[in-house]
């Protein structure tokens, strides 16, 4: 056993890492969907936006070009959460596809925009100055960014559950839950609450973009891939749930990394053998409810 660990080690860091990235992107779209019963099929494109933010301003190592490409991606998401908020809410008493069919709309458009300002080539993005090279884990050189993703992961859940448990914002989040109409009767304007949480949920898809990029960097169809991950993470780990967000995003991470290291051929039946056998399980996800949990 402890010659296989540490004969995938990397495998099983880069696990942690893809999980990480996964998380970053999934907790905004399990709560959009899971509180304000938004399924937003465009969080990819706004992942694939940040990507690209990071080729534009990411000219060489330098950490300048990192921040700014991470402050306009944050930027650039709370615009975008914005819209959608607003094309939004005419639908929010229509059928979930219609919101679907939305978002999936703006999806392609966002992507074939980018498409036509960068072209179809891959990009690549170097990492800041420090994070270039690797480090020693356990006897294994391993890139020093990507053990940054995984802290950045980390610290971002803890900060997500701090919020939403800890502050009178994420009271106010988890009231509109509960009882919209309470809280509307209280004189808040639920509005502001669905704006507020796009804007986030779409920041944290820009931000992930601009993490992921210098180890995936840019390139049509990314979007897609990424989505389709990001959904298999919070329907595994359950709507609304920041744990179920984060386990779901760390187990989906080793099934990806360890599938495609040791049966590439493979890799593509687990993963979805994965999610089959928790809906199997736990119809709900591993942590169905609503934010708090």
């Amino acid at each position: 056993m402890v010659g296989w660990f540490d004969a995938n080690l990397v495998s099983i860091l880069n696990g942690f890492a893809i999980g990480s990235l996964l998380f970053i992107l999934a907790v905004g779209l399990s709560i959009v969907f899971g509180m304000m019963d938004v399924l937003n099929l465009a969080h990819g494109a706004f992942f694939l936006a940040g990507s690209y933010l990071a080729v534009t301003f990411v000219a060489g190592e330098s950490w300048g070009g990192f921040f700014t490409a991470l402050g306009v991606a944050a930027l650039f998401g709370l615009v975008a959460g914005g819209a959608l908020s607003g094309m939004t809410e005419p639908l929010a008493r229509r059928p979930i596809l219609d919101q679907a069919l939305l978002t999936l709309g703006i999806s392609l458009i966002v992507a074939e925009v980018l498409s036509i300002i960068y072209g179809n080539d891959v990009r690549s993005v170097p990492p800041p100055p420090g994070l270039t090279g690797s480090v020693d884990v356990a006897g294994s050189a391993y890139p020093a960014y990507r053990l940054m993703l995984i802290a950045v992961g980390l610290l971002l859940a803890l900060v997500v559950w701090l919020v939403v448990e800890k502050t009178s914002v994420g009271a106010l989040v988890r009231a509109s839950v509960a009882d919209r109409e309470m809280v509307s009767a209280m004189g808040i304007d639920n509005r502001k609450v669905k704006f507020a949480v796009l804007g986030i949920g779409s920041v944290l898809a820009a931000l992930a973009g601009v993490l992921a990029a210098p180890v995936y960097g840019a390139r049509p169809g990314l979007d897609k891939t990424i989505l389709i991950l990001a959904l298999v993470v919070i329907v595994i780990g359950g709507l609304g749930s920041i744990r179920g967000a984060l386990i779901g995003a760390l187990v989906i991470g080793q099934v990806e990394s360890l599938g495609r290291a040791l049966v590439p051929d493979l890799a593509s039946f687990i993963l979805f053998g994965t999610l089959a056998l928790v809906l199997i399980v736990r119809p709900r996800g591993l942590f169905a409810g609503w934010v708090a949990s």
